[in-house]
């Protein structure tokens, strides 16, 4: 299935951002992940195919949520008190399989948007 994320841009430290992933993921498990320069991708947030189950990483649980609409085919990414070491492109992906700990890692997933960048100045 082919993901597509939008959402990004330059914002101030402290402020917001609300990403979209739009695609036929009503059946998938939906991740979000990023990658900013000379760094590996990492894991953010996922959620569950109901929406009902929501996980994050350590480092933004407290300032990231994550939500979808099925009606809609969408998967958002709030993202409140933005910090400079936010600045990354952000990705969403679709997992077919069941809730494991391979949610935290990119091979638990089978198919990618193209990224959205995010740029925090401080």
């Amino acid at each position: 299935v082919q993901l597509v994320e939008s959402g990004g841009g330059l914002v101030q430290a402290g402020g917001s951002l609300r990403l979209s992933c739009g695609g036929s993921i009503r059946t998938y498990i939906v991740g979000w992940f990023r990658q900013a320069p000379g760094k590996e991708r990492e894991f953010v947030a996922a959620i569950s195919r109901s929406g009902g189950t929501t996980y994050f990483a350590d480092s933004v649980e407290d300032r990231f949520t994550i939500s979808r609409d099925n009606a809609k085919n969408t998967v958002y990414l709030q993202m409140n008190n933005l910090k400079s070491e936010d600045t990354a492109v952000y990705y969403c992906a679709g997992r077919e399989g069941r809730i494991t700990t391979d949610l935290y890692y990119t091979p638990g997933y089978s198919c990618w948007g193209q990224g959205t960048q995010v740029t925090v100045s401080s």
